[in-house]
């Protein structure tokens, strides 16, 4: 599995990080911005992420326009929705409005809230369909 884990904040990017690395290869980028760079090059590259843990609220790109802005560039190149990278959004916001923006507007694969821990992770990994060992 290949993962790209987003996310502003150190602690919660290292751990989110420990937690996913054993399941295979795992980049980290620290903003929306960077985040759409990363996923864009490694498309391009025939390498493209298996699964994206991103967090809502980040400088410079947020989670929300940076879901968009991929879900827009799969729709570009034609990607099938079976074929779309999961998407996790983690936030420490637990709203109504933040899961319906996310889910239903947004087309996120799955919602955590923080502090993150690692049976619940694996739980919404299984959810939406990875095969963990």
């Amino acid at each position: 599995m290949k993962t790209l884990v987003v996310e502003d904040d150190f602690l919660s990017r290292f751990v989110l990080q420990k937690m996913i690395s054993p399941l295979g290869h795992c980049d980290v980028v620290v903003n929306g911005k960077e985040a759409l760079q990363a996923f864009v090059f490694a498309s391009a590259e025939g390498e493209p992420y298996d699964l994206i843990c991103l967090d809502i609220m980040m400088p410079e790109m947020d989670g929300r326009e940076t879901l968009q802005l991929v879900r827009q560039y799969e729709k570009e190149h034609d990607i099938e929705p079976a074929n779309e990278v999961k998407i996790i959004m983690i936030t420490a916001l637990d709203t109504p409005k933040e899961v319906i923006d996310a889910y239903y507007r947004g087309g996120c694969s799955a919602y955590l809230v923080k502090p993150i821990d690692k049976t619940r992770l694996f739980r919404r990994l299984h959810e939406i369909g990875f095969t963990l060992e």
